[in-house]
């Protein structure tokens, strides 16, 4: 496992965010969680995220595009995003 130090965690799993575009998860396990968040709203001077689309993905580069894709959702707020999304990724690892 990399060096978690360098990230945000979030209950124990990076988040590494480049524009409107949040992963969710370590690279280096077997999945990883894509948010987009399609539309923000002005919370006095602080832009705060509404609509996310979610997106378990592979990390696994070897497989075909289609088969990249395990999960999808639609969730309103950056908090029920990550909390769905930690479930997810939450039962991916005891199974």
């Amino acid at each position: 496992m990399p060096n978690n130090e360098l990230f945000f965690l979030y209950k124990g799993r990076p988040l590494v965010r480049s524009g409107k575009t949040i992963y969710y998860g370590d690279m280096n396990a077997p999945y990883v969680v894509m948010m987009q968040i399609h539309s923000q709203k002005a919370f006095e001077d602080l832009p705060l995220s509404e609509n996310i689309s979610l997106q378990m993905m592979s990390t696994d580069l070897t497989l075909p595009p289609d088969k990249l894709i395990l999960k999808k959702a639609e969730k309103q707020g950056l908090y029920q995003a990550l909390d769905i999304a930690s479930v997810w990724l939450d039962r991916l690892s005891r199974s």
